[in-house]
């Protein structure tokens, strides 16, 4: 078992402590049909660009391995069983977990599940036609009828990969993206053990 609470603090303080933005922080087992193994994931992004470079990744993903082996020395588990800590950018159909998000990336097709049904739905699919801060509500086009959605009710919800979302989402810096960074033989995807 992990305790969330206190490992997304950590995490936050770290991706914090680079200027960094936190996107999302994830448990989960598996991900492809066998797989046991249970993944951190950590999703951030530069505020400035919304992108993450590899060098971020590697750094950011040292900093939380070794704050959770500091934390572990010192008698606190956080996550018992062993794991794969995976450091990322959110990528050009990211996720869409805040609520700025939805603001940022009006105009834009979005697929959005909800933790209960706002009538008879739990699923829209459109585009994202704006963000009330005040009511907390995002409004989503879904066969040419606005939805008005509880950002609160939301449990999933990602951008639609798009042309018109390619064109956005291209980075200002290039360099390097074509190049296979490895530090002292090991990738930046590391695993944990207990």
């Amino acid at each position: 078992m992990a305790d969330m609470a206190r490992i997304t603090e950590i995490v936050a303080e770290e991706v914090a402590n680079l200027d960094l933005d936190l996107v999302r922080v994830r448990y989960f087992k598996g991900g492809e049909i066998g797989d046991e193994e249970h993944t951190l994931q950590i999703m951030a992004e530069r505020p400035e660009t919304g992108q993450l470079v590899i060098a971020d990744c590697a750094e950011l993903s040292h900093r939380i391995s070794d704050r959770m082996d500091v934390l572990e020395s010192a008698g606190e588990m956080l996550i018992e069983e062993a794991y794969r800590l995976e450091v990322s950018s959110p990528g050009i159909d990211r996720p869409l977990t805040r609520a700025k998000d939805f603001a940022a990336w009006t105009g834009h097709e979005a697929r959005i599940e909800l933790a209960e049904l706002l009538g008879a739905r739990k699923r829209f699919r459109g585009d994202l036609a704006g963000f009330d801060a005040e009511t907390q509500t995002i409004s989503i086009e879904d066969e040419g009828v606005v939805y008005a959605v509880p950002f609160a009710l939301v449990a999933n919800a990602k951008l639609i990969l798009t042309d018109k979302l390619i064109a956005a989402s291209r980075p200002l810096d290039a360099s390097g993206a074509d190049e296979d960074i490895v530090e002292d033989g090991e990738e930046f995807i590391e695993e944990q053990e207990d």
